[in-house]
C-alpha cells in the first residue's frame, strides 16, 4: 500500500495516523483537516477555556516522533470517488490506496447571532463574549455541553438561564431520575433552569421562549447536539447521511447495499456502528475513548493484521457545578435505573441501569473509581438489578424508569 489518506485532523485522525505507523505502514501518509489548527484537545473547550483557566493555544495534542505525515490543514474534503480511489479537497484530487474517514461532527447551528461550542475558534469567540461581562447568558440545551457551558458561566459569576426541551438536564443520556438530581444541583448554584422549554425567537438581545416569556440575554449559546460531517460523501456510494457513516465493529465502511468497501475505514464521531456487546441499533459514540479505540482498530485492520473489532465499553465523563460525572456502558438504553451506592441527597452516589433484566450501564458522581466493578457486570451481561453489597449501598433501593 503506497498512500493512505486520513480525512480529518482531530484526535481521531491523529491517533489513526500514529497507529498506522505503529502497525508498520511505511508508505506516504496524508492528513487532511478542515480547520487551520493542528489536532487539539476538545473536552476543555466548554470547561477550562470558557472559565478562563486555559487558553486554546495550550490545547495542541502531542504528535508522535517519526510520524512523517503530510498535513493539509484548512482544506476540508469535498468529495470521494471510489472508482478512481480519489478524495477531493477543493480543486485537488488525491489518490489513495487506503482511506480513514475521521471527519467528525459539527455543532448543530442556532439562529444568527448565537454561539456554539465545538471548535477552538468557537470557544475563543464565546470566551471573548463572556469576558465582556454580559448581563445574562442564555444556554439552549441542557445536555452535557450545555450544562458545562452553564457551569462555566457560574464560575465566572455570570447570570445564566438554561432552557431545555426535555424534563431534566442530561435526561436523554442518564434518565430523568438522575437528571432531576443534577438539575437540582444546577438550581442550587443559581442557574435559572427551565425545562420543557425551547427558544422560539431571537431579536437582538431579546429572546422569546416557547412558554411565551421574553428575557434579555446578551449572549446566547446553542447546545442542541451535533451533525456528522458527511455531506462530502453524497453520491459516493458510501452509506452515509445525517446519522453518520455506516461501518461495522471492525470500522470497515459499508456501501449503500450494506457491503464492505475494501480499504476504507471510519472512526470517531462520524462513525455509526452497532456495538457487539449490546443489543442496540447502530449509533454514533461521541466519546474520547471511542475515538482512540476506533482509530487504533481501523489502523490495525487497514494494515492487514488479524481482524479486530471495537469491544471496549463506551465511557464518558463531565465536570460541572463542582461534580465529576462519569458513565460507562449505554445508560440511555435502560428501562430501569437503581441507586446502588451513596445517596441522591449527598454529593456522591452511583446508579446502575438495566434493560430487559440485563445490566447495560452505570454512572457515578464523584465516585469514578468504583466503576471498574460495574464495567465487569456490564461486560458479563449480569442480571439487573445487580447484587452490589457495598458498605455504602442503600438499605432499601427503589427501581425507577430509565431513559428508554
Amino acid at each position: 500500500m503506497k498512500r493512505i489518506v486520513v480525512a480529518g485532523a482531530s484526535l481521531t485522525g491523529l491517533r489513526a495516523a500514529e497507529s498506522l505507523r505503529a502497525n508498520g505502514f511505511t508508505g506516504e501518509l496524508l492528513i487532511i483537516g478542515a480547520e487551520p489548527h493542528e489536532p487539539y484537545d476538545r473536552p476543555p473547550l466548554s470547561k477550562a477555556v470558557l472559565a478562563g483557566r486555559l487558553g486554546t493555544d495550550h490545547l495542541q495534542l502531542p504528535v508522535a516522533r517519526g510520524l512523517d505525515a503530510g498535513w493539509w490543514l484548512g482544506r476540508p474534503v469535498t468529495g470521494l470517488d471510489l472508482t478512481s480511489r480519489e478524495v477531493r479537497a477543493g480543486a485537488d484530487r488525491i489518490g489513495f490506496d487506503g482511506l480513514v474517514i475521521a471527519t467528525g461532527a459539527g455543532a448543530r447551528p442556532g439562529p444568527p447571532g448565537t454561539h456554539v461550542v465545538r471548535t477552538r475558534d468557537d470557544a475563543d469567540r464565546l470566551r471573548r463574549a463572556l469576558a465582556g461581562g454580559p448581563r445574562r447568558v442564555l444556554v439552549v440545551g441542557a445536555g452535557f455541553t450545555g450544562s458545562e457551558v452553564a457551569s462555566s458561566c457560574v464560575d465566572l459569576g455570570l447570570p445564566v438561564t438554561v432552557v431545555h426541551r426535555g424534563a431534566t438536564p442530561m435526561g436523554s443520556a442518564l434518565g430523568d431520575t438522575v437528571g432531576a438530581v443534577l438539575g437540582a444541583r444546577q438550581r442550587a448554584h443559581g442557574v435559572d433552569l427551565r425545562t420543557h422549554t425551547t427558544l422560539t425567537g431571537l431579536d437582538g438581545g431579546r429572546a422569546t421562549l416557547s412558554d411565551g416569556t421574553r428575557l434579555d440575554a446578551d449572549v446566547v449559546v446553542v447546545a442542541t447536539g451535533s451533525v456528522p460531517h458527511t455531506a462530502w460523501l453524497s453520491g459516493s456510494g458510501v452509506s452515509a447521511g445525517p446519522s453518520g457513516v455506516d461501518c461495522d465493529a471492525a470500522c470497515r465502511v459499508l456501501d449503500t447495499h450494506g457491503d464492505v468497501i475494501p480499504e476504507v475505514y471510519a472512526a470517531g464521531d462520524v462513525a455509526r456502528w452497532r456495538h457487539p456487546r449490546f443489543e442496540a441499533p447502530p449509533q454514533r459514540f461521541e466519546h474520547w475513548g471511542n475515538a482512540l479505540d476506533q482509530a487504533e482498530v481501523a489502523a490495525h485492520n487497514l494494515c492487514g493484521g488479524p481482524r479486530r473489532e471495537v469491544t471496549t465499553l463506551p465511557a464518558f465523563w463531565s465536570d460541572q457545578f463542582g461534580l465529576n460525572i462519569k458513565a460507562i456502558g449505554l445508560p440511555h438504553l435502560a428501562d430501569d435505573v437503581m441507586l446502588t451506592q451513596g445517596s441522591f441527597e449527598r454529593r456522591s452516589f452511583v446508579a446502575a441501569y438495566g434493560r430487559g433484566g440485563v445490566t447495560v450501564g452505570a454512572m457515578a458522581v464523584d465516585s469514578p473509581r468504583v466503576l471498574d466493578g460495574y464495567a465487569a457486570l456490564i461486560t458479563e451481561r449480569a442480571p439487573f438489578p445487580p447484587a452490589i453489597g457495598a458498605t455504602d449501598s442503600p438499605a432499601l433501593t427503589t427501581v425507577s424508569g430509565g431513559p428508554a
